[in-house]
């Protein structure tokens, strides 16, 4: 029998005790202002009818893959699907992955040797991290957007440097300087990868694409789990590197390959996402107006994730209570997924949330800060 648990239990029991424990909850009933469906794809009748005739027209898209892309998983759906992706992006190739934190993990795990630096935003999403903890190569953190002690880093670099950014930060809502970055990374032969989890489909097909910087950037990856409300990754990459990373990328090598609906919802999100340009509109007109209630917040003006400094853990508890008393769904994210002092209430604004619930919720926030 397994016994002596008491070091995990003592740290439970520490967080308990500063009301950070982490639990799972059943999904909660109430007014979303805290998941990332920001274009309300995730729950469209019309997207949902679609896929439900694409099953009921080849029901084999739901059988499992049977075995991993480098054995009997490597369908022609995901192939066709890789294909438009990597056409839609302006990229040469595509590679899908199960989720993003799997997409992260194989590119900063695989490309960087021991000889080379990967050069982090401070802020950059945990996957990004824990991949540079299978990697043999030295990591270094930059302050957060700042591309002069970004260079100022590169400068001291002797081997080859990778450098890691995600266009709209997740828990601060802000853009990256990305064409600045472009430029400081091409002015010193560095690989740039840029994460566009939270920007794909709220802004097109992302802020790469809109400044078309797919020639300076060695990779971009592309969720489908937030905006597109499907699920899955893609790295958009050259060919060289599409198939470097199907050599040796283990989180590609040995993961299953998923079923064939997962693909397949992939290609009517993009279709979809083109012909409803309408709820991109919305979303902006949602945050416009949450913006105009004058809450200090720490993100951009054209973000859909609002991050709202509370860093008292007591009134950060009491706001998110008084909210889900009142049927509102919000987020309170407390350290360590946050730096002690930079706790928050994390806002995300969608299409389908209307003024009055906007209104009702930045009144109540107020009565906190």
């Amino acid at each position: 029998m397994l016994k002596n648990f008491h070091y995990f239990q003592e740290a439970l029991d520490k967080r308990e005790e500063e009301g950070t424990l982490r639990v799972l909850k059943p999904q909660s009933v109430g007014i979303d202002f805290y998941s990332n469906d920001y274009l309300g794809f995730a729950q469209n009748k019309e997207l949902q009818n679609l896929l439900v005739q694409q099953v009921m027209d080849n029901p084999h898209l739901l059988s499992g893959s049977t075995g991993s892309r480098l054995i009997s998983g490597n369908s022609s759906e995901v192939v066709k699907t890789e294909k438009l992706i990597a056409k839609e992006h302006q990229y040469s190739d595509a590679l899908l992955f199960s989720s993003g934190y799997n997409a992260n993990l194989a590119l900063f795990s695989t490309l960087p040797t021991r000889h080379d630096t990967i050069i982090v935003d401070e802020k950059i999403h945990r996957s990004v991290h824990d991949a540079c903890k299978m990697s043999h190569a030295k990591k270094i953190k930059f302050s957060h957007n700042d591309v002069g002690d970004l260079e100022n880093i590169l400068k001291r670099q002797n081997g080859k440097s990778y450098i890691a950014i995600e266009s709209l930060y997740s828990m601060d809502g802000d853009f990256a300087p990305i064409q600045e970055i472009a430029e400081v990374a091409e002015k010193y032969d560095a690989y740039l990868i840029v994460d566009e989890a939270h920007s794909f489909g709220v802004f097109g097909n992302g802020l790469v694409d809109q400044f078309q910087l797919q020639k300076k950037i060695l990779a971009t990856v592309i969720t489908y789990g937030k905006a597109l409300g499907s699920h899955g990754a893609a790295i958009l990459c050259n060919d060289v590197v599409k198939s470097y990373l199907v050599n040796f990328a283990s989180p590609f090598i040995y993961t299953t390959s998923a079923q064939d609906i997962q693909w397949r919802s992939i290609k009517i999100g993009y279709e979809f996402l083109k012909e409803n340009d309408n709820e991109r509109i919305k979303l902006q007109q949602n945050i416009e107006i949450f913006r105009q209630q004058n809450l200090k917040s720490l993100s951009s003006a054209k973000s859909p994730i609002q991050a709202i400094l509370i860093s008292d853990h007591d009134r950060l508890n009491r706001v998110k209570q008084t909210l889900s008393d009142e049927g509102f769904l919000t987020y309170a994210v407390f350290s360590p997924a946050v730096k002690e002092g930079a706790e928050r209430l994390r806002i995300c604004l969608h299409s389908f949330n209307t003024e009055e619930e906007i209104l009702k919720l930045t009144k109540i926030i107020k009565e906190f800060i």
